[in-house]
């Protein structure tokens, strides 16, 4: 990992604190930095079987672990576990019959998978969904904004995450997401800034701290910057940070006319809370908010290799030039598993 980033500039914010609002978990004290803020960093991971929208065999958004149960049994990377039977024969032939639908995502086998085993457990209580507003627990997109690749005329149509150029789980945010794999992070505080490093394509987040609110300062509207133009600030307990103008294409959650404040606070010693609002007319009938939790890890991110990227793009394109041959249409592009990505 390099942190060459965050020593750009060492000037250091002076940082002011509102009362705590009630975040953690009862009793808990959560720690503090030495110089004063609230202590965010270490090792985490998003690992798990709950994803951005509510799937829908979940009637709701908290369940009992009864009802985890028999979700689970219906949750998408069970369903690939039960069509990779017979997925250890590397004969010709066994390939041929498991590859025999068509399906695309047979490439990412579930021996290679570590979503976890389990819904996620925020503020104690069993999710479905990340989605919490609107109470049915989807993403409210616009019917003309739902996110889909379907143009093979060239490269500049493709998605980013073709090159390996950023994660189709949106994992550095703004929006964290999570997904098959890769789901692990570190958070480093230092008293001018904080990078939340994705272990997903190693994209890392490096938010410049405030004094408050009303200090926080925007980039100037012409600059574009990776995963967008972040300032963060201390409320109490919690970092929160709001992310405008960003770059098209790049992001799966928001468009460079929408707005996402994420708050960051200890729930306990075990457990981040991670709340997030998006306000983006252009994509959402409504504004939407969600809670994630974050669970302390004890390792770190592993190196990323994203092979695809050098020759993923090359076999999209060359495969749309063959349908187009064959007098075909290009199918409407999945993203790999597609109740996994909205």
């Amino acid at each position: 990992m390099r942190y060459a980033n965050l020593l750009m500039v060492s000037a250091v914010a002076v940082l002011a604190w509102a009362p705590a609002a009630s975040a953690q978990a009862p009793g808990y004290v959560p720690p503090k930095t030495s110089w004063g803020a609230p202590d965010l960093g270490g090792m985490w991971t998003n690992e798990s079987r709950t994803i951005m929208s509510r799937p829908k065999d979940a009637t709701k958004l908290t369940i009992s672990e009864a009802e985890e149960k028999e979700l689970l049994k219906e949750n998408v990377y069970t369903k690939v576990e039960k069509d990779e039977a017979g997925a250890s024969d590397v004969s010709v032939e066994g390939s041929k019959k498991l590859l025999a639908d068509e399906n695309a995502n047979r490439g990412y086998n579930r021996f290679w998978m570590e979503p976890g085993s389990h819904f996620a457990r925020v503020k104690g209580e069993i999710r479905t969904s990340w989605v919490v507003d609107p109470p049915n627990g989807k993403v409210p997109y616009k019917p003309s904004a739902a996110r889909g690749y379907n143009d093979y005329g060239g490269p500049e149509a493709r998605p980013l995450t073709e090159r390996c150029l950023r994660g189709f789980t949106n994992a550095a945010g703004p929006v964290i997401g999570n997904g098959m794999y890769n789901n692990n992070y570190e958070f480093v505080q230092t008293p001018g800034y904080v990078m939340l490093f994705a272990e997903m394509i190693f994209d890392a987040r490096i938010i410049p701290i405030f004094a408050s609110k009303a200090e926080a300062k925007h980039a100037p509207g012409l600059l574009k910057k990776q995963d967008g133009d972040a300032v963060g600030w201390y409320e109490g307990n919690t970092l929160v940070v709001e992310t405008i103008n960003v770059p098209a294409k790049q992001n799966i959650y928001v468009s460079d006319q929408g707005k996402v404040t994420e708050r960051f606070t200890r729930w306990n010693k075990d457990q981040i809370l991670y709340e997030f609002t998006v306000e983006d007319p252009s994509m959402y009938t409504q504004t939407w908010k969600g809670e994630m939790s974050f669970a302390a890890n004890s390792k770190a991110p592993f190196e990323y290799a994203c092979h695809e990227g050098n020759y993923g793009l090359m076999g999209i394109l060359a495969g749309a030039r063959k349908y187009e041959k064959d007098g075909r249409k290009t199918e409407k592009f999945q993203p790999v598993f597609g109740e996994l990505s909205e």
